[in-house]
């Protein structure tokens, strides 16, 4: 709350008080062999200091009008500040709330962007990817020995299988990194051999189909064959 400004002016008959104040102490240092003019001297300076005294009491009576008397201004001021900072608080939790909410959709957008449209997509990639490799290992076996169509079909097929892989990278989809030991979280063990030695009891001995990882979500675990001992 602002409180009004009062200017206080000093009037002409201060002002002319002072000078002739001055004018007459001046007067009154230089006549000091004259007792009587020095009573009179002495006299006016009190009639002049009587006068200041009224001004001055006249201009302090002016601003004490300008402040309430009812001793209100200082509670609205402080209520005023409550006010202003119960605002900023409102205002910093809308904040946080519109933040939270606003990650919320972006969360569900992307959540529903990715099992609603590209996931169903991407395992068909992966079925294709399938399908493509088993036919790529049927065409290698089949031009051994035989230079001709057949090893460029397989060239071009290899070619193709790689342009997918590719793709697949783009969308984010990752081939599982191999690795000796079983892990049950990234492989399927779809049969076992005998093992000779305690230690390579889990320990991976051929991949029957590989693995893929979707942005840390495993879409397929590794088909894989394992030794079991005992």
């Amino acid at each position: 709350m602002m409180m009004p400004e009062t200017e206080i002016t000093l009037s002409e008959e201060f002002a002319s008080t002072m000078q002739q104040l001055v004018a007459e102490a001046e007067k009154t240092a230089e006549d000091e062999g004259s007792a009587e003019e020095l009573c009179a001297g002495v006299g006016t300076v009190e009639e002049r200091l009587a006068s200041l005294e009224r001004t001055m009491a006249a201009g302090f009576a002016k601003l004490a009008a300008a402040v309430p008397a009812n001793g209100e201004t200082p509670w609205q001021m402080e209520r005023i500040d409550e006010n202003l900072r119960a605002l900023r608080n409102t205002e910093s939790v809308n904040q946080r709330l519109f933040n939270s909410l606003h990650k919320e959709l972006q969360e569900y957008r992307d959540n529903f962007v990715r099992d609603a449209l590209q996931k169903p997509t991407i395992r068909d990639l992966i079925v294709l990817f399938d399908d493509l490799t088993s036919l790529a290992a049927q065409m290698r076996s089949a031009a051994k020995g035989r230079p001709g169509r057949v090893t460029q079909w397989s060239a071009n097929l290899e070619n193709a299988i790689h342009s997918m892989m590719e793709t697949l990278h783009r969308l984010e989809v990752n081939e599982i990194e191999p690795q000796e030991m079983v892990d049950r979280t990234f492989h399927k063990v779809m049969s076992y051999e005998a093992a000779e030695r305690a230690e390579d009891d889990g320990r991976i001995v051929r991949r029957l189909k590989c693995g893929f990882v979707w942005r840390e979500q495993i879409l397929r675990p590794e088909e894989v064959v394992a030794l079991r001992f005992g």
